[in-house]
């Protein structure tokens, strides 16, 4: 029987999917692979999504994808290996859902040799970030403008568009306002929660035990908040491109990690004395 074969092609962006940028080239390499072993390709799924998310969530074509092969006793196959990971956290979802899978540029890999290539992917893809975060930063201290701007005005960009341009980026620019559908604003917001939540988890994650081992032995959050400030018992930040984290502890600051750590928490009554 011809080897079952499932496809996944993956783009960045809309308009990526749109022009057909990269998808002719992604599915000419999958179409050369199913030739060269003579193999029957069951569908092709198409994901618009960064590859570098480490939410397998955010990827439900990945997903799709991996259950169709799994269940067809299928291969997945993709152009590249950079198409599908980037990230440690989605190679570790195909070992687990035991999914075969081939890179097109590296057909004959190894389960060794797609470790070492995920982890470079992985390391480049953290590098990318560092250097993009440096350039946006330095555009928007430096207020530059574009030169797509700068070109339309012969150089002499007028006052009123440098103040509504000048180092602005994105939904911040004059023309993007109003204009995200409110699906498009829901994703967004859905993706700032979940970064939010794993930076929040990654900064008081290893302090939280502590706190509520003080917490159980009847301190209150006052107390917890002045012996951490004490201890200098502070919680470290999970990028060093993020902004710098308030580092000192308050009692609601106490109860809000004890909250997101331990909501179901419960505690021995504090003995009564005798009565006089």
């Amino acid at each position: 029987m011809a080897p079952k074969l499932v496809g996944l092609i993956r783009v960045s962006t809309d308009k990526q999917e749109s022009s057909g940028l990269g998808l002719e080239a992604q599915t000419a390499d999958i179409e050369s692979y199913r030739k060269s072993i003579s193999g029957r390709l069951l569908k092709t799924y198409v994901e618009v999504e960064s590859g570098g998310h480490d939410d397998v969530d955010s990827r439900p074509q990945l997903k799709e994808a991996v259950a169709h092969a799994v269940r067809s006793n299928a291969t997945l196959v993709i152009a590249k290996i950079d198409r599908l990971v980037r990230s440690k956290v989605v190679a570790a979802y195909l070992t687990t859902n035991k999914v075969r899978f081939v890179a097109c540029d590296y057909p004959t890999a190894n389960e060794l040799t797609i470790d070492i290539l995920v982890a470079v992917a992985a390391d480049e893809r953290r590098n990318i970030r560092k250097r993009t975060k440096a350039a946006l930063k330095a555009y928007r201290d430096g207020n530059h403008i574009s030169k797509r701007i700068k070109e339309k005005y012969d150089g002499k960009v007028p006052p009123e568009v440098m103040q509504a341009r000048a180092g602005k980026l994105g939904a911040h620019l004059p023309e993007c306002q109003g204009r995200l559908t409110p699906e498009a604003r829901e994703r967004g917001w859905k993706k700032s929660v979940a970064k939010r939540k794993a930076a929040g988890e990654a900064a008081y994650g290893i302090v939280a035990p502590h706190v509520l081992d003080m917490w159980k032995s009847g301190l209150s959050l006052r107390d917890i908040a002045d012996r951490l400030n004490q201890d200098e018992h502070q919680a470290g930040v999970p990028d060093e491109q993020e902004p710098a984290l308030d580092l000192s502890w308050s009692a609601m600051k106490v109860k809000r990690v004890l909250d997101r750590f331990y909501p179901d928490r419960t505690r021995a009554p504090r003995p009564r004395g005798p009565i006089a």
